[in-house]
């Protein structure tokens, strides 16, 4: 700038020289020469300005170019970042369908575990109701049964009771016949000219708790029997098997009478016991010895048939015990294949005849028979330390 000011300076001098030193210089012509210097002058002046103006936007432009740079590289490290973020969004998105697939297949299979366990459920729930009403039925049933035994007990005591008379010519005593008006038992039996009592009791429902209680008042109500010179102070009440479990005590000595408490097994032993007296015409005649014999045997047969009634009542629990874990610790099939043969199988044992007579020779072979096969088997035998004298056979 200040170059051309001075070349300005230097031409306008040197225009003075010439002109001073010319000899002819027209006013116009000077005049039009100084118009020309003023225009010059304005037209360096307006250039100077827009010289400015150019050097002031070429400084913005500068700057400007400097912040686009610098935008430029913001905008770089920006995209590269956003790449960056995209390439992380993209392995969050495939992370997350991965997951999302593997939640599927966990709710699949948990639902399907859900179902299988509800089902399972259900089907554990239908079984136990079914072991219940099994068990429930199987309770009624035996109730049932009970009850039916209770019921039918009396009219099996008085079938029993006429069949041993019968097979062993004893005379019995239906209550009708019973020669005493205002108190009859359900059944007697006359031997020597006395009335032997055997009288029928059984509960009122499958409650047993109080069943010992009333055979107790029952054998204190037997004394309206026993008043009777022509009864025999030994009297009977005869109880169902199945109660034997609740009775503890089987003898009651009330003073002027003994009330024995006995089941149906036991009844044949007990009158052929008693029949034996008849063998001698007169009791008092009998010798002390003969006497011991006949107390020993009946003692025998009376021990005999308590002692059966124990082992009977024990093995029925066994079984029974036996029977119900069978029910409950047994797998379901092999429950049922077993439920099966048991209902194939049946058991018929003798029957018994009316004009066949039971003889004790058979028996006693029979008893033989089982001895050795114990022998073969290895089976100790129940020792005993009652001893009878020999006597002859009863029946040959």
């Amino acid at each position: 700038m200040e170059i051309l000011i001075l070349l300005i300076l230097v031409l306008g001098f040197i225009g003075l020289a010439i002109y001073l030193k010319s000899p002819k210089i027209d006013l116009k012509i000077l005049e039009e020469k100084d118009n020309k210097i003023v225009y010059t002058e304005k037209e360096i002046v307006l250039k100077e300005t827009k010289l400015n103006n150019l050097e002031r936007e070429i400084a913005v432009l500068i700057a400007k170019t400097e912040s686009f740079e610098k935008i430029k590289t913001e905008k770089t490290q920006i995209e590269e970042r956003l790449k960056q973020i995209e390439n992380e969004r993209n392995f969050l998105k495939n992370d997350n369908i991965k997951y999302q697939k593997s939640e599927e297949s966990r709710q699949k299979e948990t639902t399907k575990s859900i179902a299988a366990t509800i089902t399972l459920q259900e089907s554990l729930e239908k079984e136990k109701e079914r072991l219940n009403d099994e068990r429930v039925q199987e309770k009624e049933s035996y109730l049932n049964e009970m009850k039916l035994t209770w019921s039918k007990h009396e009219k099996d005591v008085q079938n029993h009771l006429q069949s041993i008379c019968k097979n062993n010519i004893i005379k019995y005593i239906s209550q009708e016949e019973f020669p005493h008006d205002r108190n009859k038992p359900d059944n007697s039996i006359e031997i020597l000219d006395q009335l032997i009592v055997f009288d029928a009791k059984s509960p009122a429902n499958e409650d047993l708790s109080n069943f010992p209680k009333y055979i107790k008042n029952q054998t204190e109500n037997l004394k309206k029997y026993a008043k009777h010179e022509d009864v025999k102070n030994d009297l009977f009440l005869v109880i169902p098997s199945n109660t034997l479990e609740v009775i503890d005590q089987f003898h009651y000595n009330l003073g002027d009478y003994n009330v024995f408490v006995i089941t149906k097994d036991a009844l044949e032993p007990i009158i052929l016991s008693l029949k034996k007296i008849e063998d001698y015409e007169f009791a008092d005649k009998l010798s002390p010895e003969d006497r011991d014999s006949v107390c020993r045997i009946i003692g025998k047969f009376a021990h005999s048939t308590k002692r059966r009634i124990q082992i009977d009542e024990f093995f029925a629990r066994e079984f029974i015990d036996t029977l119900s874990k069978a029910g409950t610790q047994l797998p379901r099939e092999i429950l049922e294949n077993v439920i099966k043969f048991e209902n194939a199988e049946k058991l018929n044992p003798p029957i018994e005849k009316r004009n066949k007579s039971i003889l004790t020779k058979d028996l006693i072979d029979k008893v033989d028979e089982l001895e050795n096969e114990m022998k073969v088997r290895d089976i100790p035998k129940i020792q005993t330390e009652i001893e009878f004298k020999s006597s002859k056979s009863l029946d040959k």
